[in-house]
């Protein structure tokens, strides 16, 4: 199935596609979802994350394409991207390690407060920053700016990205059935095997700019 496709474009699409479910996060998503929409009937929920997921593909795609042309407006370089985004991802990647919330992947107490009394819960909490956070789009622009315009590699950050959304969309609709089968402990086991895995990743991007930067002289 892959015997046309380089080593290295598989391995771009691997790393975007664990990147993405981590920042994502789908069975966190879905759990959140849940009891967001408890009260709700099953055809609006469903109504609701097919809405909710289309808005935030439309937002991440548009971070996609035109996030590295805005970068390049304000001055910013690839290297200081790298070094910002991993910052970015190891903070996601902590909180995710250590269950918590920060705001930066998930809604804060206040966000979810407000949202609690929202009829339409589609563009927020769930569009963003649930599924399009900080954290994600903070990604999206840092994996395709480190495909450095190859068409293959920016082709395997796209389709991994579409494919984590297909995934979390996925999760929406049997929100309630993983939440019972996972529970809060096994939803926290995930999340921290995640969290580990895009903490390393986050480290390499930050290693990866620094270098890039030849901030201490060193030749990349």
């Amino acid at each position: 199935m892959f015997s046309g496709i380089s080593p290295e474009v598989i391995e771009v699409g691997l790393v975007a596609f664990t990147t993405f479910f981590a920042v994502v996060g789908p069975i966190d998503v879905s759990a959140v979802y849940a009891g967001l929409t408890a009260g709700m009937p099953p055809r609006q929920r469903r109504n609701t994350a097919i809405k909710g997921v289309l808005i935030a593909t439309v937002i991440l795609l548009l971070f996609a394409f035109f996030g590295k042309s805005l970068l390049n407006y304000l001055g910013i370089t690839l290297a200081s991207l790298k070094t910002a985004g991993g910052i970015l991802l190891l903070l996601v990647g902590i909180n995710m390690v250590f269950a918590t919330s920060s705001g930066i992947s998930s809604t804060t107490a206040d966000e979810t407060e407000e949202a609690s009394h929202r009829a339409d819960l589609s563009v927020f909490p769930l569009a963003t920053p649930l599924i399009a956070g900080a954290g994600t789009m903070g990604a999206v622009v840092l994996l395709m700016a480190n495909a450095e315009g190859d068409a293959l590699k920016t082709t395997a950050v796209i389709v991994a990205l579409l494919a984590n959304l297909a995934l979390t969309l996925v999760f929406l609709l049997t929100a309630s059935q993983i939440q019972r089968l996972l529970g809060v402990t096994g939803l926290n086991v995930i999340s921290r095997v995640m969290g580990v895995l895009l903490t390393a990743l986050a480290v390499q991007f930050i290693f990866d700019g620094v270098r890039a930067s030849n901030l201490f002289g060193v030749v990349s």
